[in-house]
């Protein structure tokens, strides 16, 4: 049987073994814990249209039909034929470029130079005389635009306008080059597919002017003409629209 004295001793004993394991529990709280850390959390980065590009393009071109005058070896062998048309021909070129980017909103500056093929050709009866057989074949045109456009994530769509310039190429036995200036105006939709690379699509109506192009050709002997060569020479065709795919590096 206890007794008061035994129970006193007990409370105090089971008072001190509190006691010690209060405060071990404290010490260890205050010891560095050895279980790792948490991993960092990473985020992904956010994409920006911002920054310089470059990059190429190829598409096609159309133009109104122009008459030609043509200037044969006698004077019964000159006249006017219908024709001359570039619808179809080949563009293919560069580009290079800058965009800021406020928000959704993407303002850039862009120029890029072309190489324009010829598909015209131009009939007198029953001959057809097409432009890369003779001198004249082909020319070039580029732009100084300025670009707005609204972002949607990776995916830009957006205006643009600004000035144009082209040469219509001569026969290289004439060295006759003519260049003239004007304006065009456009839009397009541009994707990104990785944080630096981009694919558009793009369409442009582009006017330079008036412009002068001279072809040759030989006529065989035999025919409705005369034979001997042919001046056919274009005025005009300095305006046209062309659809354009392109690819853009982003730096």
């Amino acid at each position: 049987m206890l007794t008061s004295e035994d129970t006193m001793r007990l409370g105090l004993a089971s008072t001190a073994v509190l006691a010690t394991c209060l405060a071990t529990s404290a010490f260890s709280a205050d010891l560095p814990s050895r279980q790792a850390p948490p991993p960092p959390i990473v985020y992904a980065p956010v994409f920006t249209w911002a920054g310089f590009y470059v990059g190429l393009n190829a598409g096609v071109g159309w133009g109104g039909s122009r008459d030609v005058i043509v200037t044969g070896p006698t004077a019964g062998s000159s006249g006017i034929l219908s024709g001359g048309g570039g619808d179809g021909a080949f563009v293919g070129g560069g580009q290079i470029g800058y965009n800021w980017q406020s928000g959704a909103w993407v303002y850039g500056l862009e120029t890029d130079i072309q190489y324009v093929g010829s598909s015209g050709d131009v009939s007198w009866g029953q001959y057809t005389w097409w432009a890369g057989r003779g001198g004249g074949d082909g020319g070039y045109f580029g732009t100084v635009r300025a670009r707005v456009g609204y972002a949607i994530d990776r995916t830009l769509i957006y205006i643009t306008g600004g000035l144009a310039y082209g040469g219509l190429n001569s026969n290289p036995l004439t060295g006759n080059t003519t260049s003239n200036t004007g304006w065009t105006i456009g839009g397009g939709v541009e994707y990104a597919f990785t944080n630096n690379w981009t694919v558009k699509l793009e369409g442009l109506y582009v006017d330079t002017g008036e412009g002068r192009r001279n072809r040759f050709f030989e006529n065989p002997a035999g025919g409705v003409l005369p034979a001997g060569t042919y001046t056919a020479t274009t005025n005009g065709g300095g305006n046209g629209g062309i659809v354009r795919v392109g690819v853009n590096y982003k730096f």
